[in-house]
């Protein structure tokens, strides 16, 4: 059952703040407020969605590829060595926030990745990746 009051909806709704990245009319993209790596950024459907199995396939395939774009840009912003791309469903595989969303994670040589859900990252540079990301993003083709 899906939950009108979880974190994810009222970002949708502008009722909580993000540092957003990308925004179209299927898809929202913001920084993880507790990110794992440098980077970290988060890809939402603007459809209601608890998870992965809940989701319209049209609206998964709109999903996923708002994903890739912005990972793209993720990509070209830091130049990490490897990226991971995570969705979780249901509290026992790892999900928080109950509301379908893709994890961008960035993966750096010799750098371990944080724990998921852990600690809150510091404003000033949860917005200074969001406008690397944003920058990154306006260089590349737009989304297909």
């Amino acid at each position: 059952m899906y939950d009108q009051s979880n974190v994810f909806a009222k970002i949708l709704r502008g009722e909580i703040p993000a540092f957003k990245v990308y925004e179209d009319a299927q898809a929202l993209s913001f920084m993880d407020a507790m990110p794992q790596s440098d980077g970290h950024t988060l890809v939402i459907p603007k459809v209601e969605a608890r998870n992965f199995f809940d989701i319209a396939p049209a609206a998964l395939a709109d999903l996923i590829k708002a994903t890739q774009h912005v990972a793209r840009g993720v990509q070209q912003a830091f130049k990490p060595d490897g990226m991971r791309i995570i969705q979780f469903n249901e509290p026992a595989a790892g999900q928080t926030v109950f509301h379908i969303h893709f994890h961008i994670v960035p993966c750096y040589e010799g750098k371990s990745i944080r724990g998921h859900s852990r600690d809150w990252a510091d404003k000033a540079v949860l917005a200074e990746h969001a406008e690397r990301v944003r920058a990154a993003l306006a260089t590349l083709p737009p989304r297909q």
